[in-house]
């Protein structure tokens, strides 16, 4: 009887596991799509914040669009560029990033910038 209640609690053991496991590497492939995602956006679009928004950081990407749209009036747009240099060096990080490490990095530990 204690052989088939230890075999029992094994095999509950490795279904926990594996529901566990499963879970993780969903939230990796929902962190490699935003990571493309944010990436392409921010080479494309950064200067507007877009991938700042896309990662769910909305203050650091309402600073970007004030920064672009408002001193880019004022400055003639070398603020506009600036930010969007910014947004290029960005892009290129996400993407070149594993996707676990920019899953820790920008979805786990919220780091906004570079």
């Amino acid at each position: 009887m204690s052989d088939k209640k230890n075999l029992n609690d094994a095999v509950d053991g490795a279904k926990e596991s594996a529901r566990e496991f499963t879970q993780g590497a969903n939230e990796i492939a929902a962190g490699e799509n935003k990571k493309i995602l944010a990436g392409i956006l921010a080479i494309l679009l950064g200067a507007f914040g877009v991938h700042k928004f896309i990662l769910g950081y909305q203050k650091e990407g309402i600073i970007m669009l004030v920064v672009t749209i408002i001193l880019g009036a004022i400055t003639c747009g070398i603020a506009a560029s600036l930010v969007g240099v910014v947004g290029l060096i960005e892009g290129i990080i996400y993407l070149t990033k594993s996707d676990e490490e920019f899953y820790k990095t920008y979805q786990v530990g919220k780091k906004p910038w570079f």
